[in-house]
């Protein structure tokens, strides 16, 4: 009989995390989730095969108390998803030091220290694993007051494809980057749907079956140190004023 297999994610109490969490819930997996969405995390739908916590990603000794918490729980790590992130979003003016820096420790240091934290658990399997990290199109292409998330999003490709090389062949990373996702009960007009080269915004099933994909080892197995855009076209779609 094939072992239960394990993944914790960050940033799953709502939206794309939420998502995620719930693809590999419906798929038999234990799962994981470090949130500091209290209220979130309340409201998660109840399940034997969840373990919740509240804790802040950019602080290690929450890190390390989460997964001392998983280990003890489902007594194995399959797979990462690092998912946590804040906007930021400010005019570069305006934009302190203190609020950058929060966005690096929550969007790129936390990202550092769930991998540093969590492969030694995932080394402790005979098999393989599987770290995926939630980017942007934002690591590719800006809007004005993106500085702080755009770096951060950045970052998190050239960690992806350093991880991938010093963890490999025993574990794969690869990274996602979304475009326009809609969240939770999100409306936006048939104008908006219709910038996407394919007619629509993305949704959460989208990132989610992507990311699952990506978790895979049979499926995905070749696959590592790359990252994936999702976002409907809009990054291939020239527009001129």
């Amino acid at each position: 009989m094939q072992q239960e297999r394990v993944m914790v994610i960050t940033g799953g109490a709502k939206n794309i995390g939420k998502g995620i969490a719930l693809e590999f819930l419906n798929n038999g997996w234990k799962v994981g989730i470090i949130d500091l969405d209290e209220q979130g995390l309340k409201e998660f739908p109840i399940s034997e095969d969840l373990l919740t916590y509240w804790g802040d990603v950019s602080d290690e000794c929450a890190v390390k108390d989460f997964y001392g918490k998983v280990k003890s729980r489902f007594g194995r790590l399959d797979v990462l998803i690092n998912n946590a992130a804040i906007g930021g979003f400010k005019d570069f003016l305006q934009l302190s030091v203190a609020e950058w820096s929060r966005v690096i420790q929550v969007n790129l240091t936390g990202y550092f220290l769930m991998a540093r934290f969590g492969v030694p658990l995932i080394l402790e399997n005979p098999g393989t694993g599987a770290i995926i990290n939630i980017s942007s199109t934002r690591a590719l292409m800006s809007e004005p007051g993106n500085e702080a998330y755009s770096a951060s999003k950045a970052g998190i490709l050239g960690l992806t494809h350093a991880l991938a090389n010093s963890l490999g062949p025993k574990i794969r990373v690869n990274a996602v980057c979304p475009g326009w996702i809609l969240h939770e009960d999100e409306i936006i007009s048939e104008k908006e749907h219709s910038q996407h080269l394919v007619g629509r915004a993305g949704t959460i099933k989208d990132i989610a079956q992507l990311v699952f994909f990506l978790a895979d080892e049979e499926k995905s197995g070749f696959i590592t140190g790359q990252h994936f855009v999702i976002d409907g076209g809009m990054t291939k779609k020239m527009i001129y004023l």
